[in-house]
């Protein structure tokens, strides 16, 4: 893999995941209800399920989710279903001081991690997603599995540094305003995830070919 096909992976991963999709909501989520020791949990469970996406692109399951009517429809409902779910959580979560939620420990740090986890793995579009998308940078003349492994390297670094844009972006907000106002900026979140869950029920095989 060329230094040129690399750094234009870099830049099309980047614009791709720089747009609010769930794992950056609850990024900003994470970042203003509990701060950044437990937002980086969130990083963690976000990064683990680029990595198992990609591992599953590798061994040709993006294909298997793509060629199963059935396969497809569980994953794409549960995931639509967890959406819907985490947005009710998050309108109903009560805003709170960063010192109070960081008490919650490591407790709230597994569960965060979970949650972008279940997120991350739950959304066919993420797999459908690499599958069509990471073949365009694989060299066919190259051993297959060293560029994949640089390609989710890559990808789960350009993650990271997103949502920690998105999760300081929102620690930031919960400093500088009013409890009432990021009780809104939760809602807000919420109506989002809730929207994009239409969205991902919505979405047909069809719409990545």
């Amino acid at each position: 893999m060329s230094f040129t096909t690399l750094l234009l992976y870099i830049v099309a991963v980047s614009a791709v995941m720089i747009t609010p999709g769930p794992s950056m909501l609850l990024a900003l989520n994470n970042g203003a209800s509990h701060g950044m020791r437990i937002a980086s949990y969130g990083f963690a469970g976000a990064v683990l399920s680029d990595l198992l996406l990609i591992a599953a692109v590798g061994c040709g399951l993006g294909a298997l989710l793509q060629a199963s009517e059935q396969l497809f429809s569980i994953v794409k409902w549960g995931g639509a279903a967890y959406l819907v779910y985490l947005a009710w959580m998050m309108w109903r979560a009560p805003t709170q001081a960063l010192a109070a939620s960081a008490q919650s420990g490591e407790a709230s740090g597994r569960g965060t991690f979970l949650r972008s986890l279940v997120v991350g793995l739950s959304n066919p579009k993420g797999l459908l997603f690499f599958t069509a998308f990471l073949p365009q940078f694989i060299r066919q003349d190259q051993p297959a599995v060293p560029q994949y492994m640089i390609l989710a390297v890559v990808t789960a670094s350009v993650d990271c540094v997103m949502m920690f844009i998105y999760a300081y972006g929102g620690r930031h907000a919960m400093r500088t305003f009013s409890a009432r106002v990021m009780g809104w900026i939760n809602r807000s979140c919420a109506g989002m995830l809730a929207v994009l869950a239409i969205g991902l029920s919505l979405y047909r095989r069809s719409d990545m070919s």
